[in-house]
């Protein structure tokens, strides 16, 4: 069921009866007044001989006419077909033949079938076009109204006469059309859904427009423009079966894709602000189609593209604000903080690297996870711009001065937490300080060595007192020996 996208309004407006215009009715072109010599008929297949009226045509032409080079359909039954310059002027709604209002149903199914197959290049679909038509608008309404004596004027369509006359392939279009503008006449409605999770800068999710009908049910190869702010549109996805298949997209600002078998539209969206929006537009079936009235008032009636409308709809997030993490390295004793400590930002597994706000990896030169030094004199430090929401931890990789007797490099001090959007999560390291022991235990020995200098050269003073000790422990010596004797 393939079709493409229409022509904007003002072109439109401007050719008067462009690609699905409907002129006012079937028209008689054999046996028709020399007038009528200048019609042009399109694609469709005739039906011979043509329904029984006063007088009787040798046949019905059951297609398209061009008009202004365009193609066009009729809705008038049996009225004089339009010459190929014919001018026309915006009229009212469109009516039945007999000027009475058209159910809703058959008015939708009407816009419907001219957006979707107003531009129609197949004979078969042309004709099954022409032959609904009419039978919505020239619907006999008593059986006195197919009456064979009755002028064109008077005549209404005799349906079953027509289809039992056209070929295989067009009363299969016939059935084939019926049911799917009962299936998918408007109104349309159309929607965006952005992604569950949150978006970040720089970091494509998937966004999905949606096309219903009018019971709810999705219309496949709708012709929807998607327009990007603040972003990028990247790989294109477009539903088949429900499950959706991918082709390559390059990043662009807008593109116009279809809806798929599930109605559709899935689409790669990267940020590049801080609220990145997508809109679609469509064009949908009006409710009721609108005619073009003949400045020949002597011509049919015409009808607009089906009284098509455009259809818009948008969604818009704002991006997940960075996260900052407050590192504090303190003292396990006194809870001061201490300087130099080297720490490592990772992810929960303590060995991958934490996230930037764009989602890249936080890595070193060295291609390992960052590392930050604590603070000299607050034994802090920040790390901002990370993305959010995230679960890091941060890791001691080597220890400061005069905390390294307690320090495990198989089981490094380390604290973890979650990031959440636009907020600080505080995180806190502990280290033992060295111990220094105060008393040597008994049956030990001192296991530092005192070092000291040894004085070679000799004074006279020193000399001297040397002297004075050698004849003082001399005299003690005598004084000892004379006691003795005399005992």
């Amino acid at each position: 069921m393939g079709w493409s996208a229409r022509p904007h309004a003002g072109r439109r407006a401007l050719t008067g009866l462009v690609a699905a215009a409907l002129l006012g009715t079937l028209s008689v072109t054999v046996g028709a007044p020399a007038a009528s010599a200048a019609s042009q008929e399109g694609i469709g297949y005739e039906v011979k001989p043509g329904q029984p009226m006063k007088p009787t045509p040798s046949r019905n032409w059951l297609g398209s006419y061009i008009v202004g080079g365009q193609q066009v359909f009729c809705v008038s039954f049996q009225l004089k077909a339009p010459n190929t310059d014919e001018e026309y002027q915006p009229g009212d709604e469109l009516l039945t033949k007999w000027g009475t209002k058209l159910p809703a149903d058959q008015a939708a199914n009407i816009s419907y079938l001219l957006l979707r197959y107003g531009d129609t290049k197949k004979p078969e679909e042309a004709a099954a076009l022409a032959h609904l038509l009419h039978s919505w608008t020239a619907a006999p309404r008593t059986p006195a109204d197919l009456d064979a004596g009755l002028t064109a004027d008077k005549i209404g369509y005799d349906a079953d006469f027509h289809l039992a006359k056209l070929p295989a392939d067009a009363k299969a279009a016939v059935a084939r059309l019926t049911t799917e503008a009962g299936t998918n006449r408007g109104p349309w409605t159309a929607s965006v859904t952005t992604p569950k999770d949150d978006q970040h800068v720089g970091t494509a999710a998937e966004w999905t427009v949606t096309v219903k009908n009018a019971k709810g049910k999705g219309v496949a190869d709708v012709p929807v423009k998607l327009t990007a702010t603040a972003a990028t549109l990247g790989e294109e996805k477009t539903a088949t079966t429900g499950a959706g298949n991918s082709s390559p997209q390059a990043a662009a600002k807008d593109v116009t894709l279809k809806t798929g078998a599930d109605g559709t539209v899935k689409v790669s969206l990267t940020p590049t602000g801080d609220k990145p929006a997508l809109a679609a537009s469509l064009t949908a079936p009006a409710d009721r189609p609108y005619v073009r009235a003949p400045v020949n008032t002597g011509v049919q009636r015409v009808v607009s593209t089906g009284g098509e409308k455009e259809l818009t709809a948008q969604g818009v997030v704002s991006v997940a604000k960075p996260g900052v993490v407050q590192v504090t390295k303190v003292d396990a004793n006194s809870g001061k903080g201490v300087g130099g400590a080297v720490l490592r930002i990772t992810g929960t597994d303590r060995t991958s690297a934490a996230l930037g706000q764009d989602g890249k990896p936080l890595n070193g030169a060295d291609g390992k996870p960052a590392v930050v030094t604590t603070d000299g004199k607050t034994g802090g430090v920040t790390v901002e711009n990370l993305r959010a929401p995230q679960d890091i931890c941060v890791v001691e990789v080597s220890p400061p001065p005069g905390y390294t007797n307690a320090y495990d490099p198989g089981n490094p001090p380390s604290a973890c937490g979650k990031i959440e959007p636009g907020k600080t999560l505080a995180l806190t390291v502990s280290n033992k300080p060295n111990e220094v022991p105060h008393a040597i235990p008994a049956g030990d020995r001192p296991v530092t060595l005192a070092h000291g200098t040894v004085e070679t050269d000799y004074s006279a003073l020193g000399v001297a007192g040397l002297g004075l000790l050698a004849l003082l422990g001399s005299a003690l010596v005598g004084f000892a020996a004379r006691r003795a004797s005399r005992g």
